[in-house]
């Protein structure tokens, strides 16, 4: 059964950021449960990555699957132009009463390239639809904001578009400068960057439309971190400005950072903010871009050519809906901030332990997210040292995905404090 799989697999799929030249028979998963995935031969692997960052309470959750099962047998899927329905409504309802309280109007989607996507549509579109056209966006350095035409714009500067280049959107990146445990020249840094918004703001400030930063952690560039002070800072220039802030936690949502949003760390809130990934859990695909009421007010007016002419087919898909719903309720349920917090004492004892015994800097660890750069590595994505790494981590029974030199570790919020002791342990020795 797994040859003809894999066999079949290679005549007929093309995996994402794979080289389809030397891609190796992928393991094929059969079966998950809670921090665990089986392979076809019975083999366990601890998924340390949450299956891509999504996976937040667990493979399989008990509460997640029957909710989904039983929406299934009741409503599978509406259109959502002229309908509603209860799961949408509901979860809307959950989302304002958890997210900053400027933020008033959910728009759904299906993944976080779309929620950007939209995020930076409604941006262009509310100064049109106030008689002005502003085009041009801002951004971190180093930043990933999805796969599609507007998010590959302000993503551009993480490097892995290329070959794209002559057809995205004009943007200006700023410096990102990352913190982690002994870097002394911070301020330094934070203040070149400041400096850099300034003059970014002088030359550009009446044709931005809007800046959009992932808060406090930088996913697909390497778990870079900054500041809360840095975030806060840069905000409030741009907002002082007059320009529109989007905030991206597509990767940072619902726990990850140890409290319900990174943004619940600062004092500034988003004009906007997107979310996908850990929204329903990571059991269905499901995306929400939230917007203020000042934004929403711009689109409301008798012309049909002032509102916004967008929309997914699955858009408030009813069981994505309902899966979303039972994983925020299971925040309370379990208590889950607490365990994240536990898990984050685990990633700070072990970094330390592992610093000493390993040829390894920039220690960094907020809420579940870990990572270190390993020293006389290829820092290329995708090189053989990473490869490399990647296989023998498997081998061992641990899925991580190296970021060019970068280890992190960001596992479900239900793994035992046992098995994350152990991963590090594995961690040790394989890098040794």
């Amino acid at each position: 059964m797994k040859k003809r799989i894999q066999k079949l697999d290679k005549n007929n799929l093309w995996h994402p950021f794979s080289q389809s030249k030397n891609f190796i028979d992928p393991i094929v998963i059969e079966t998950a449960k809670n921090e665990k995935l089986t392979d076809i031969d019975g083999n366990d692997y601890v998924d340390l990555i949450s299956s891509w960052w999504v996976n937040t309470h667990g493979h399989c959750k008990k509460e997640i699957v029957e909710s989904i099962n039983f929406q299934a047998n009741k409503l599978e899927q509406v259109l959502f132009s002229g309908l509603t329905h209860n799961p949408a409504v509901t979860l809307a309802n959950e989302l304002l009463n958890i997210l900053p309280n400027n933020l008033s109007k959910v728009f759904y989607s299906d993944n976080g390239s779309t929620a950007v996507e939209i995020a930076m549509k409604v941006a262009i579109q509310y100064w049109y639809n106030l008689g002005e056209k502003k085009k041009k966006f801002v951004a971190l350095k180093g930043g990933y904001h999805g796969d599609t035409f507007g998010s590959m714009s302000v993503g551009f500067s993480s490097g892995y578009y290329e070959p794209f280049k002559d057809f995205l959107l004009e943007s200006r990146f700023i410096p990102y400068p990352e913190f982690w445990n002994g870097n002394n020249e911070i301020e330094e840094n934070e203040s070149y960057s400041f400096e850099q918004a300034d003059k970014i703001l002088t030359e550009n400030n009446d044709d931005i439309a809007a800046i959009i930063i992932e808060p406090l952690v930088q996913g697909a560039s390497g778990m870079k971190m900054s500041r809360k002070c840095f975030v806060n800072e840069l905000v409030k220039k741009f907002q002082n400005a007059g320009i529109l802030v989007i905030f991206d936690e597509v990767m940072t949502g619902f726990g990850r950072t140890g409290k319900m949003f990174a943004t619940d760390y600062l004092d500034v809130k988003p004009d906007i903010m997107c979310l996908a990934k850990s929204l329903t859990g990571g059991y269905i695909p499901l995306a929400a871009t939230i917007f203020s009421q000042k934004i929403h007010q711009a689109f409301c007016d008798d012309d049909i050519k002032k509102a916004f002419l967008h929309g997914h087919s699955y858009t408030a898909n009813p069981v994505g809906c309902s899966a979303a719903i039972a994983s925020i309720n299971l925040f309370d349920k379990e208590k889950t901030i607490s365990k994240i917090k536990k898990i984050s004492e685990i990633h700070k004892e072990c970094l330390l332990e592992l610093s000493k015994k390993l040829n390894v800097s920039k220690i960094r660890c907020l809420g579940s997210i870990a990572a270190f750069d390993l020293n006389k590595f290829d820092k290329a994505y995708g090189s053989d040292d990473g490869e490399k790494l990647k296989k023998k981590f498997l081998e061992n029974g641990l899925l991580i995905r190296p970021i060019g030199n970068t280890i992190y570790l960001m596992p479900p919020y239900c793994i035992e404090e046992d098995c994350l002791y152990d991963c590090y342990e594995k961690i040790i020795k394989i890098l040794r």
